[in-house]
């Protein structure tokens, strides 16, 4: 079985949409997102430099139009996307493209929302100077009582020995130099705020105000929730847990934990992919895998996705 997963904020590098406009359709599809969220993506995602991508507000509308984009190239009608992948799932920021691609929302709901969510936790962000830093090894029964001790809060529990805290600059200056026992490195992320914790509350009242008029359809393939690995088959409640999980901790690893359950026998990562998949060789050992890049791993990946898609499923 196929799953197909969509990163988060921090993937993202200068230039990264660069080879993707040399494929038909996409320079329109990008230049009509932008259009209508008032944001140049093509410019962001190939001319600008890593500290204006790394802006929230830039950072996440880039990452989803990359994923739908890339995504795209896969699966070119919502059927061979119901078809062929038996689960989605998308990394914080990647959920909004996960509800696209599963068929909750549309491609330009998704890409309105994703706009709003980026200003929304753009603006929470600039109350107090705070971040996120990624603990790399370590045992969760030493880290996190050490996190709690710090005043920090395990914003992105990953799996595969990887848990991310999140709160200000000084609680993340103190981790640095106070890591937890086992702990092999600790290293600050590409963000620009303390993201899933109680400092984004002011984006999540903006959100509930921005979904109150959105219509969801029932997702028409399997979409698994970062709140508790759950796969949601009501496309309404994967609304409301797009908005609370903006102040609330990711579960990847309860995720990965869903896909294997459910039988997964492959994993692409959609553009820019990489983070996903790193995890996924650790945690789902004999689990083929495939970060999409650039356009050169179209051809093996889908290779990949008529050897595994055969136990697609409709949603549960």
């Amino acid at each position: 079985m196929l799953v197909l997963v969509a990163p988060g904020q921090g993937a993202q590098t200068p230039g990264f949409l660069t080879p993707w406009l040399d494929l038909p359709g996409v320079t329109d599809r990008l230049r009509e997102w932008s259009d209508a969220i008032d944001l140049d993506l093509v410019h962001y995602g190939t001319n600008a430099d890593a500290d204006e991508i790394r802006d929230t507000a830039v950072a996440q509308p880039l990452l989803v139009a990359s994923a739908l984009v890339s995504a795209g190239q896969l699966f070119p009608t919502a059927d061979d996307f119901s078809r062929l992948v038996g689960a989605a799932a998308g990394h914080s920021v990647g959920e909004l493209a996960a509800a696209a691609l599963t068929g909750v929302l549309s491609e330009r709901t998704a890409m309105e929302l994703v706009r709003k969510r980026g200003l929304a936790m753009a603006e929470a962000a600039a109350v107090t100077e705070t971040g996120m830093s990624a603990l790399l090894g370590g045992d969760p029964e030493n880290v996190l009582p050490h996190l709690e001790k710090l005043g920090l809060t395990p914003a992105n529990v990953n799996g595969a020995g990887q848990i991310v805290a999140a709160g200000t600059a000084e609680q993340l200056a103190a981790l640095a130099e106070d890591k937890p026992e086992g702990t092999r490195k600790v290293v600050a992320l590409k963000v620009a705020g303390a993201f899933h914790t109680h400092h984004m509350a002011p984006a999540v009242s903006v959100l509930e105000a921005a979904v109150a008029e959105v219509e969801a359809a029932q997702p028409r393939t399997r979409y698994v929730s970062n709140k508790d690995g759950q796969v949601v088959g009501d496309g309404d409640e994967v609304v409301r847990r797009l908005v609370g999980q903006v102040a609330n901790p990711v579960r990847w690893d309860l995720c990965m934990e869903t896909f294997k359950e459910l039988g997964v026998t492959a994993l692409i990562e959609v553009a820019p992919g990489g983070t996903l998949v790193g995890l996924a060789k650790r945690a789902l050992p004999g689990v083929k895998t495939l970060a999409l890049k650039s356009p050169d791993d179209l051809g093996a990946a889908r290779e990949l996705i008529a050897e595994h898609a055969a136990d697609a499923a409709p949603a549960e």
